[in-house]
């Protein structure tokens, strides 16, 4: 008989903040869950499809997005504050540079057929939001892509394939028909949805509500038939 698991399907974008502490926050559930084994799968979302190549700067994109300078400043602290408890440093720099993902997504996709998408995905995060390196240019990518063996060729050639890029823009239409309108998004056993950077005790009770936790024996305990303790 096979095992039981738990799956987990996870709706997100590289240029989401709350995906990189929902990601962490999850990480931070999976290590304390006793149960049946979860397993997870990453799916693209794009919050902006409109950001052209060459990307906007950080206060255009934040103006343009938000309006008021004041609100983006308490917001970009905000999340400043929450990546430090949850040990991610959030760099809302100068360099920083908003780009368009559906890139990122086409090279995640492939990740994913290669089995290392959740790693590549933790990769990106950080060169966006810490290093603040612009994703937007090939040579970064190809230099981030060989850091998990890939050749300069492979990474231009999927870049460049409209095939892949068609199959992720329907990955992300499929998500949005099921109402998926904010991310990150998370999808338990196909039935249950979980909105937003909930905390850890959040995704642990999603957990308990699914799956039985597994019986560890051996704790020393009372014996309901003899009395013996």
């Amino acid at each position: 008989m096979q095992e039981e698991k738990i799956k987990i399907d996870i709706v997100s974008d590289v240029a989401c903040p709350w995906c990189y502490v929902g990601k962490r926050r999850l990480e931070a559930a999976l290590k304390e869950w006793k149960g049946v084994p979860v397993e997870i799968a990453w799916h693209p979302f794009q919050l902006d499809p409109t950001i052209p190549a060459e990307g906007l700067d950080r206060v255009t994109y934040l103006t343009n997005k938000f309006g008021d300078l004041e609100r983006v400043q308490g917001m970009t602290d905000r999340l400043t504050e929450v990546g430090a408890e949850e040990g991610i440093t959030f760099n809302f720099g100068d360099k920083w540079l908003a780009v368009n993902t559906l890139p990122l997504h086409q090279l995640l996709h492939v990740a994913g057929e290669e089995g290392f998408k959740d790693a590549l995905k933790e990769r990106f995060l950080k060169a966006y939001f810490d290093e603040n390196l612009h994703l937007n240019q090939a040579e970064i990518l190809i230099e981030i892509m060989s850091e998990f063996g890939w050749e300069a060729e492979k990474t231009t050639s999927i870049l460049s394939d409209d095939t892949i890029a068609y199959a992720v823009k329907q990955e992300i239409a499929h998500y949005q028909q099921r109402g998926v309108t904010g991310v990150p998004f998370f999808i338990i056993n196909d039935k249950y949805g979980i909105s937003g950077a909930q905390p850890k005790s959040v995704f642990l009770d999603a957990f308990a509500q699914v799956a039985p936790l597994q019986i560890l024996n051996e704790g020393e305990s009372c014996d309901p038939s003899t009395g013996a303790c």
